[in-house]
């Protein structure tokens, strides 16, 4: 990351800003967080896929984003970060080719389900094997529709050329 230019620098924390701003945005923040949830912000877990840069723009957004979340507090701010940078780090091992895309939305929902969905076990009491169900399947439909859209917006080279 030493090599970072400033564009590189206003990109990441953009990418921060605008993974806080969904997150916990009125009318979206209540699905945000809680056993049932559609984080919408989790589209952007798409990213380092195709720029491990951006790994370090998720883990902060989400950190910041987990600052917000009275009901878990503490918990959230440190499994939840750590969830998106064990997500992060498994998904910058993919090689970054159209066809392995799809494999993006099944790391978040499996890491997730498991970080998140026990969290919710041990602080809140929650069955730990829905906790993983519910997690994993919000964060799989949020990341797939992000998928789908990530899809046919790398067919275009200036977007391509954009975010690589």
């Amino acid at each position: 990351m030493s090599n970072l230019k400033t564009r590189d620098i206003t990109q990441l924390a953009l990418i921060a800003a605008l993974y806080v701003a969904i997150t916990i945005a009125p009318g979206i923040s209540a699905f945000s967080y809680g056993q049932i949830q559609f984080r919408v912000s989790e589209i952007l877990m798409l990213l380092p896929f195709f720029n491990h840069k951006y790994s370090w723009s998720l883990i902060a957004g989400c950190f910041i984003s987990n600052l917000f979340s009275a009901q878990l507090g503490m918990y959230d701010i440190v499994l939840g970060t750590l969830a998106t940078a064990v997500a992060c780090l498994i998904i910058t091992r993919i090689p970054a080719r159209n066809s392995l895309l799809w494999t993006v939305p099944v790391v978040c929902a499996v890491v997730n389900g498991i970080i998140v969905g026990a969290e919710l076990h041990f602080v809140l009491k929650l069955p730990f094997w829905l906790n993983l169900v519910t997690v994993g399947f919000g964060e799989l439909v949020v990341v797939a529709i992000g998928a789908v859209v990530f899809y046919f917006l790398m067919e275009n080279k200036n977007f391509s050329k954009l975010i690589r």
